[in-house]
């Protein structure tokens, strides 16, 4: 059993996970994030990595790569980061990054070292369903690594089955087929898309992310899921007020 499935059977209703960028808004506020979250409640937390074209993000988190990267981030620092909570910290970790940040630092050290950071989940938005069904099933099962994949309101139902059967922590309900980014109140259009998912009665549980930014959003999008992941939002409040705010931007939406 992963930790977020052990996260589900203390807890299945009003799951608040939060995202944030590695490095940002400093090299080193990553440890201080995730502690500043963990103290706050979060139940649990997306850790991003940084890259350079993270095609699925908004402008606020492509800006926080930016600065990250800038601030000399890079894989095996975020590595050297975790580490240094993986005996204090009780709060899951998802890792969320892309498929070429996994190839070009090399499939098994990548994995490897996910593994020694105490994290058991990753969220690799463009990893291609084929792919992972010909290779990289089998290489996340060898080293106990769980794949979370996302789905979006042009997803098929057939697509939808299929994503079921093999989650083993939660699916990704992408919440417009669109890019991250603070949009405001949900729409008409949205609301319909999440009764639909859940009407389908999948065997998963289901998070939604993407657009969710209070309190309102936060407390719609649970009336539909299990819970929901704040990112741009956070990562805003992070930009305007650095890691001494984290506190009262997490107590507006709990």
């Amino acid at each position: 059993m992963n930790s977020i499935q052990e996260l589900f059977q203390k807890k299945d209703k009003n799951l608040l996970s939060i995202y944030f960028t590695c490095g940002y808004p400093k090299l080193d506020d990553t440890t201080k994030v995730i502690s500043v979250l963990e103290k706050n409640g979060v139940d649990f937390i997306e850790v991003g990595l940084p890259y350079s074209d993270p095609l699925a993000d908004g402008p606020t988190i492509q800006e926080s790569s930016h600065k990250a990267l800038e601030n000399g981030i890079n894989l095996d620092i975020v590595f050297q980061q975790l580490m240094t909570l993986k005996e204090t910290n009780k709060t899951p970790l998802v890792l969320m990054g892309y498929l070429n940040q996994l190839l070009k630092y090399g499939e098994d050290k990548f994995c490897q070292k996910v593994v020694d950071c105490g994290i058991d989940t990753l969220i690799i938005p463009d990893l291609p369903m084929v792919e992972y069904e010909n290779h990289y099933q089998e290489l996340f099962d060898k080293y106990g690594i769980t794949n979370v994949f996302l789905i979006t309101p042009h997803t098929s139902d057939n697509r939808i089955h299929k994503i079921d059967s093999y989650t083993k922590s939660f699916i990704y309900v992408v919440a417009s087929a669109s890019i991250t980014g603070a949009k405001g109140e949900i729409s008409d259009t949205q609301m319909d898309y999440f009764k639909r998912i859940k009407a389908m009665n999948l065997r998963s549980k289901l998070i939604i992310g993407f657009g969710i930014s209070d309190k309102s959003t936060f407390n719609t999008a649970c009336k539909y899921a299990n819970g929901a992941i704040i990112g741009s939002a956070f990562i805003k409040n992070l930009g305007n007020h650095g890691i001494g705010k984290m506190d009262d931007f997490i107590k507006s939406i709990i």
